[in-house]
């Protein structure tokens, strides 16, 4: 899949996949900043991707991310839409620094990965009733 992708300034590095086998490519930061303790920033990556039409643009953690660094991705998982490509729609990330301490991000600092994803148009179908039988609410598998 060909996706279109614009820099924001020259110095900043394409994503990429960090081995042949990675689902995603990896976020990183444009910018120096730091994050408050128990708060939310967002971080720019100084990229505007121009998501294909009928996908979605995932943002995701990186599994070493929380563990290491004390970020989240704040919003669980960030989603871009294929009509935010406009010249200044800089692709953000939501990080929550999950720690009692400030947390130094620094430019180039791989924060979360993205995927791109297909994204299908849902058409409802209103019905009187669902044939399938209640299974019992969340946790009752196994019960």
């Amino acid at each position: 899949m060909r996706v279109k992708i614009k820099r924001l300034h020259d110095e900043i590095d394409l994503p990429a996949p960090a081995t042949g086998g990675a689902a995603g490519f990896d976020l990183a930061s444009a910018v120096d900043l730091e994050i408050p303790p128990r708060s939310i920033r967002l971080v720019g990556t100084g990229l505007v991707i121009a998501v294909p039409e009928g996908h979605f643009l995932g943002i995701f953690a990186r599994s070493s991310t929380p563990l290491r660094r004390g970020l989240m991705v704040a919003n669980g998982v960030g989603v871009i839409d294929a009509d935010y490509c406009g010249p200044a729609d800089e692709i953000k990330i939501q990080m929550l620094n999950i720690t009692d301490a400030p947390v130094q991000v620094a430019r180039g600092d791989r924060l979360a990965q993205g995927i791109v994803l297909p994204c299908p148009r849902v058409e409802w179908e209103e019905v009187a009733d669902i044939a399938a039988p209640t299974r019992g609410g969340f946790g009752s598998t196994g019960h």
